[in-house]
């Protein structure tokens, strides 16, 4: 069941430590029903990290992490992650590259890797067929994952998420290595499945404010491991608050429901 009134994700002082570094510390965050957070910062700044404890794929060090009501270490996380799509370059490099299309979305119901794993009835065929449709790509069924372009790639493993019906929807850096044509199509098909009716909470990773999707509705900026600013994203995304996020003076800029950033310009120049 999902959480009534409360939120999807609850983190509390939590921190990841490895080989004595602090990936992410001191980190609070909550996310509500129908919230779409979008975290911003360098490389380096626990981006990935964050989200993989949000998706209960990652252990914390210390504190207290609550994923739709219920708390890492008290549930079964495997019960717990079929609830949470997980969308990352790491998924698309475990997924055969023979495997056609349209079974790699039909996978996706179970979180599997192959469709041999599980059964599958008329209406989950028609149900990936419909969500490759969604997402603009449902020309490419009977192709070969291997051989589809890399935003093609985004697209399919956005419905292969989709097709397990999430109740929390977490994109790590989708847009990362697409050309601008791919990047805008696909922030197109973001946008527009995050209005839709149904949509599952999201949250998503970038280093670019020009891959910040429409819809998106919070934001974090991180550095450092530590959350420097969090909340609705008029507030956040600010040109002092980014360019102390990324240590460079930006301006920060906003045309309807797309951002942008650029160097300030500098005396003498």
């Amino acid at each position: 069941m999902s959480v009534q009134g409360g939120p999807l994700l609850r983190l509390a002082d939590v921190r990841v430590v490895r080989d004595g570094r602090r990936l992410i510390d001191e980190v609070h965050w909550e996310l509500r029903p129908g919230e779409r957070w979008v975290i911003l910062g360098p490389n380096g700044s626990g981006k990935t990290t964050l989200l993989r404890v949000a998706g209960a794929r990652l252990w914390p060090t210390a504190g207290t992490v609550e994923v739709l009501g219920r708390r890492l270490g008290a549930v079964d996380v495997r019960q717990l992650r079929a609830r949470v799509a997980f969308v990352s370059g790491a998924v698309a490099r475990e997924l055969r590259p023979t495997q056609p299309v349209r079974e790699v979305v039909a996978s996706g119901k179970f979180g599997a890797l192959e469709t041999w794993w599980h059964a599958y009835g008329e209406e989950d065929w028609a149900e990936a067929d419909r969500l490759l449709e969604a997402t603009e790509v449902g020309e490419l069924g009977d192709a070969e994952f291997g051989v589809i372009s890399e935003g093609e790639r985004q697209h399919v493993l956005l419905a292969r998420a989709l097709m397990g019906r999430p109740e929390l929807l977490l994109l790590d850096e989708p847009a990362a290595g697409l050309d601008m044509g791919a990047r805008e199509r696909l922030l197109g098909v973001l946008g527009a499945l995050s209005v839709s009716h149904g949509a599952a909470a999201l949250a998503m990773v970038t280093h670019h404010t020009e891959e910040i999707p429409p819809g998106i509705t919070h934001a974090i900026l991180l550095a450092g491991g530590r959350i420097l600013s969090s909340g609705p994203v008029d507030e956040v995304l600010t040109s002092p608050a980014v360019s102390e996020c990324f240590s460079v003076s930006v301006v920060v800029g906003r045309d309807g429901d797309r951002w942008s950033s650029r160097a300030s310009a500098t005396r003498g120049t």
